[in-house]
Parts: C-alpha cells; structure tokens; sequence
C-alpha cells in the first residue's frame, strides 16, 4: 500500500532495513519493487542493537568492533540486491538513539548518520492500545504534523518525517494509510519531496 501511494503521488522516499528485514524471503519482492521504484534502501544495523544506554547516553552498549561487525553484515545482505555502500552511505541508526562516538564510528566507515527531525508525533504510529499512556493514535499524529508545519518558523522545510514501514498488530489504526491524505495536504502547502541522500550531504574528510 505504501509502495502504491508513493507511486500514484510521484513521491521518492527512504527506507531503512535490518539486515534481519533484508534476509526475510517474503520481504524480498517488496524491497526489488521499491529499488524498481527508484527509493532509497539503506542500512539500519544487521540485529537492531542498542548502542547505547537510554538513561545514559554517553554509556556505550557495543564495542567499536561490534559496532563495526553488525553493519557490515547489514550491507553485506543489502549487496544480495545489488545495493552497494558506495550508494547507500546514509544510516538510520537502530532505535533513532545514538552518541558521539557511534557516529563518529560511522564516519569512519565512510557513512553519513541521520536521524528524524524531532517536534512531530510521527516516530509513535507503533504505538498500540495495550500501551497505555504511550499510545498515539492515527488522528493525533496527523494533527501534531499539520501543528508543526503552521507554526514551526520556516514550517517543514528539510525535515526528515519518519514512519515505521510495519507495526504490531495489536494497532489496527495504521498511520500509514492516512499517507496519501498526508503527502496530499503538504503538496497543496507548497512542498516538494526529496530522497532522503538528496537531503543530507555526504560528510566530508
């Protein structure tokens, strides 16, 4: 459903998988079919570890060498579909929730870390009833978006907006199919769309 909406509204976006996610065989007709579409695919570690501690932030919970280790094996599934690093140098990291040293760590790497612009409720639509205060449903996602954009100083423009691909089945609101109302409204506002690796600039030496 995504895959079609992004087609009918012309519009180019960026995905970030697992290497878990890559490895899955039913995922596999759907990852050519956004390649096909000309999306961007990057790498979200091979496991979706966390780098680091939620509390501390400055505590590491992998080694350089993990670090390393478990993105290798990420682009090492995304090469199975012809997906080089040379043209996938933009990572999401797992979680969104990162420290100095993992992106320096990155870097090292040759990789550009980017993460969601903060100041919508976008990152909760996987949230479920069952979570209680936690839970956010489709309505007042879409909502805190629109708020965002008439009252932020120079509205949306550059924002990285994340979305989950997937959720638990527990949510049955699914935000993604307000997706085409979505695009829809900001495209009467006046913006345009990029892919993500045309947003960000590559980091420099």
């Amino acid at each position: 459903m995504i895959r079609n909406v992004l087609q009918r509204q012309n519009v180019k976006a960026g995905f970030f998988f697992t290497g878990n996610f890559y490895a899955k065989e039913t995922f596999a007709p759907l990852i050519k079919g956004l390649l096909q579409d000309g999306h961007y695919l990057g790498a979200h570690s091979d496991k979706h570890r966390l780098y680091c501690d939620w509390t501390k932030r400055d505590s590491l919970l992998v080694t350089r060498k993990q670090f390393r280790r478990d993105l290798r094996k990420n682009y090492k599934r995304m090469a199975e579909f012809g997906i080089g690093k040379d043209e996938a140098k933009v990572f999401l990291p797992p979680y969104e929730w990162y420290n100095a040293a993992i992106v320096k760590w990155a870097r090292e790497m040759g990789l550009t870390l980017v993460n969601f612009t903060p100041g919508t409720l976008s990152t909760a639509d996987y949230t479920y009833p069952e979570m209680g205060p936690r839970y956010r449903d489709s309505e007042r996602i879409f909502q805190s978006i629109m708020d965002y954009e008439s009252n932020a100083r120079f509205g949306m423009n550059g924002f990285i907006l994340l979305v989950h691909i997937g959720t638990d089945p527990r949510r049955t609101d699914k935000f993604y199919d307000r997706l085409e109302q979505l695009l829809t409204v900001l495209k009467e506002k006046g913006y345009s769309f990029k892919r993500v690796d045309e947003l960000v600039p590559e980091e420099k030496d």
